[in-house]
């Protein structure tokens, strides 16, 4: 992504239209009206205008996302389910906190479902996989006595449908992340003070090596 000069009327383009800065600000004025306002840093501090840079990438996020749910003709009718695409916390750090944040409509769950349709995954790291994480799947079963049995590695035939869908779901998450950021940097343009929170040139970053 790319800084456009001009911070007076938006705060980025998106495929040449602009993000006003009064959509940053409603949207910074719902987070701060939420349940987790108390966690969130206060305005015009350089953690506030952080806040408002990852606001900016995520309504970034949603336009190019309904451009391209608009360019293949898709609707929010048969997305997948957000606990399918999202299943838990690992997943969604996984995947990165915009991408994330745009996969909660089901306009966005259409647009991955069909930006990673081809997504597959071998036999070979099917079994790549059993073999480094020979316990991942393993259930602990219940003796005649009521205790639990220490658990035993399944074999491959048991859990090779398991293992192939967990493989196919992280791969179909960074190949829609890597497309998200691709489409991004392609289209969006960022004005002054509205660039990617880390962005080494901007003066609020402080993430250092």
């Amino acid at each position: 992504m790319n800084s456009a000069p001009n911070p007076a009327a938006y705060a980025a383009r998106v495929a040449g239209k602009p993000v006003p800065l009064t959509e940053i600000d409603e949207r910074e004025a719902a987070l701060r009206a939420g349940n987790r306002a108390a966690a969130l840093p206060r305005p015009h501090t350089s953690e506030g205008r952080q806040l408002r840079r990852w606001i900016t990438q995520l309504a970034v996020a949603d336009r190019v996302v309904a451009d391209e749910a608009a360019a293949r003709g898709l609707s929010p009718d048969g997305a997948p389910a957000h606990d399918e695409v999202l299943p838990d916390t690992a997943a969604r750090l996984e995947i990165g906190s915009v991408a994330a944040a745009t996969l909660a409509t089901p306009l966005a769950r259409a647009v991955f479902a069909d930006v990673t349709a081809a997504v597959d995954v071998s036999e070979t790291e099917v079994t790549g996989y059993h073999a480094r994480n020979p316990m991942r799947f393993a259930v602990r079963r219940s003796g005649a006595d009521g205790w639990r049995a220490r658990p035993v590695a399944p074999a491959l035939h048991e859990v090779r449908e398991r293992i192939a869908a967990h493989l196919r779901a992280a791969a179909r998450r960074q190949v829609f992340r890597q497309w998200l950021d691709a489409r991004c940097a392609a289209v969006v343009e960022l004005a002054p003070g509205y660039e990617h929170p880390g962005d080494p040139r901007q003066p609020d970053n402080t993430h250092k090596h």
